[in-house]
């Protein structure tokens, strides 16, 4: 009996032959995965990716991004999630109970230092902050509740660059857990997993896509229980990315160590010059000697994000400050960073490092594409206009 052209429409017999490729991965789009049987059905394991059960738990694109940034981060494993700060969620999920102690260190990212004070108290999970350029004092805030250390190389917006090997040292022989924010690395300028970390999440958001348009995050491990304890604690809390978005990073990966090292080599140029200006009392940037932890960069890294922060000097009021960055044309005021267009925010040190001798008013750059000459005739510009009087 010939069936309604509604139903063959939905129900056309046609498939495409096999064997196409192309340099580009296929976008596969599904929350429902379709089963040739019952068996079927019931033999397949999401857990291993050995098949496909449902949108949720990961498609041809989605399979593929994690298995390129697993490369990347020369990891065994990885989850893709919505965002960097649900990356380091998930971790803390994983990993924590109630009762447990979690420490971060001083100059953490902010997001996950309010995770840390609000989601993570109300669920019985304490949390303690550490001198991450002091390794020597980290043996005595360890105890008995303590599960996990978050790291961060550099810090963020602080630009300070910790002894990870060494941090990693001491919390592996105290049988505690590290994950470490590689972000800034974007798993080019080090391997967080041979300086000692356990976990290694990175917001995609930055680097591996590249074009200040996509959401990302991962968690990749090397360790196959603790994989595993992320890997269904990421399917519990239904944890997912869209197809469209894997597909943007996958496009933007190829080109990533390009575009690292050129907003690296702008990124020290607009460093270095802005050194000698004298409206400006310090530059944090790894690469660049007398920068926090300057040393430990130079063992372990080969290279150096595009981001760096400036100290204007403390006889400068906010107000010069903030003129100073309105001035700025093509250092755009925004949040995030290693996309296409420069960026720029002030920050209060106060709230970023508590406890810090710095003095002076904190400026972070973050470099795009732009050409050297081009930003730095439009930092010259604005240093004059704000700072002259």
């Amino acid at each position: 009996m010939a069936r309604d052209l509604s139903t063959e429409l939905i129900h056309h017999p046609y498939r495409p032959p096999a064997g196409f490729d192309a340099p580009q991965v296929a976008v596969h789009k599904a929350s429902t995965v379709i089963f040739s049987d019952v068996a079927a059905m019931r033999s397949r394991d999401w857990r291993h990716k050995t098949g496909y059960t449902y949108g949720l738990h990961g498609t041809p694109t989605t399979f593929t991004l994690e298995a390129r940034i697993a490369a990347l981060e020369g990891a065994a494993h990885c989850a893709l999630v919505p965002s960097g700060l649900a990356a380091i969620a998930l971790v803390n999920q994983a990993l924590l109970g109630q009762g447990d102690e979690l420490l971060l260190p001083a100059n953490v990212y902010g997001p996950s230092r309010e995770l840390a004070r609000h989601e993570l108290a109300r669920w019985g999970i304490s949390h303690r902050f550490y001198d991450p350029m002091d390794a020597a004092a980290l043996p005595a805030m360890l105890g008995p509740k303590t599960k996990l250390i978050w790291l961060e190389a550099p810090g963020s917006v602080t630009m300070e660059f910790p002894d990870l090997p060494e941090l990693a040292r001491i919390a592996r022989a105290r049988g505690v857990t590290t994950a470490l924010d590689n972000t800034w690395g974007a798993g080019l300028a080090f391997n967080g997993f041979d300086l000692g970390a356990d976990v290694v999440m990175q917001a995609l958001t930055k680097f591996p896509s590249g074009g200040g348009d996509v959401l990302m995050g991962s968690v990749c491990t090397r360790d196959d229980a603790l994989h595993e304890r992320i890997h269904l604690t990421h399917m519990r809390t239904g944890q997912g990315v869209a197809a469209n978005d894997a597909e943007l990073v996958l496009r933007s990966l190829s080109t990533i160590a390009l575009r690292y090292a050129a907003q690296d080599s702008t990124g020290r140029a607009l460093a270095q010059w802005l050194q000698a200006r004298p409206e400006v009392v310090r530059v944090l940037h790894p690469a660049l000697a007398g920068s926090p932890g300057h040393e430990h960069w130079q063992a372990h890294c080969t290279a150096a994000a595009g981001l760096f922060s400036v100290l204007f000097d403390a006889r400068f009021t906010v107000a010069q400050v903030d003129a100073f960055v309105d001035g700025l044309n093509l250092f755009k005021i925004g949040f995030s960073w290693a996309g296409p267009v420069s960026l720029v925010v002030p920050y209060d040190m106060a709230l970023l490092r508590p406890g810090q001798a710095w003095q002076g008013h904190l400026v972070r750059f973050s470099t795009g594409f732009e050409a050297v000459a081009d930003l730095q005739a439009d930092l010259a510009q604005a240093l004059a206009l704000a700072f002259s009087s």
